[in-house]
């Protein structure tokens, strides 16, 4: 590997941990695209070359989301007993969903994402606030089903599901700070179970003979971005209270569309 990719990596996951901090998302939304177009510049086969992109998101996403963990549950904000009942489907919905994406050509996939993309970058730009419902708590077979769901999805955009988790969540009638804190909790055994999909399905492939790689997951890149990002995340963190959050939203809600815009042009 030469000198400017170990480069691009270590600044990729630099941007990444300091917009996750900032904004509470940003994992697979940048680093799918990106990923994707570095692996294409490397040469990767254009069959997996999106799966790898996932694989190696949701690895890297797991050594993050775990300081995420930690940070909100010191500041005492995780509800874990709606963990504990949402987190069994949660993983079932992530472990499927990577078996389902191993079927899926890498096209597929890149559009899968973009429209998906789309419609995080939408809700960046909302002002209006989600109405709460008028319920407040959900049954547990809901939870369930809505688990799975965000675990699925999570799977096939490698995300650890909190712009799907955090909307749910204060709708039913949950603090916006429990919310974002329960969210970071349930996107470790995202990142955990996605992971451990695409290494499996990577390797039932056949792999994908390219250097460094276990399964769907590149290895270099992983070590690489997860660095940068664990020291990085906690001043975008500190910035929250001082930097134009709105404005900010709006910026990174355009970014996102020109990402999966340029992966999608890659590809196709």
């Amino acid at each position: 590997m030469s000198v400017e990719l170990i480069l691009v990596f270590l600044t990729l996951g630099a941007f990444v941990g300091f917009m996750a901090g900032l904004l509470g998302i940003g994992g697979g939304g940048i680093l799918v695209p990106v990923l994707t177009t570095i692996f294409i510049y490397q040469g990767f086969a254009m069959d997996n070359v999106v799966h790898i992109a996932l694989g190696t998101s949701m690895a890297c996403i797991m050594v993050t989301s775990f300081s995420s963990l930690r940070a909100h549950h010191a500041n005492g904000a995780v509800i874990w007993q709606l963990v504990k009942t949402m987190a069994p489907a949660i993983v079932l919905g992530t472990f499927l969903a990577t078996f389902i994406a191993a079927q899926i050509s890498s096209k597929g996939l890149a559009i899968f994402f973009s429209v998906f993309m789309a419609y995080v970058a939408f809700q960046m730009f909302r002002s209006k606030k989600i109405q709460a419902s008028a319920s407040g708590e959900a049954i547990k077979p809901e939870l369930g089903l809505v688990a799975f769901g965000i675990g699925a999805i999570s799977a096939l955009v490698s995300i650890g599901g909190g712009s799907l988790t955090v909307p749910y969540l204060t709708w039913r009638s949950i603090d916006i700070r429990k919310a974002i804190g329960t969210s970071a909790a349930l996107g470790f055994p995202i990142a955990i179970t996605g992971t451990l999909g695409y290494l499996i399905n990577g390797i039932v492939a056949g792999g994908t003979h390219t250097e460094y790689t276990l399964g769907f997951v590149y290895l270099p890149a992983v070590l690489l971005v997860t660095i940068p990002s664990l020291f990085t995340a906690p001043i975008g963190a500190k910035l929250t209270q001082t930097l134009p959050i709105k404005t900010l939203k709006r910026v990174f809600g355009v970014l996102l569309l020109a990402l999966s815009l340029k992966m999608l042009v890659s590809l196709l």
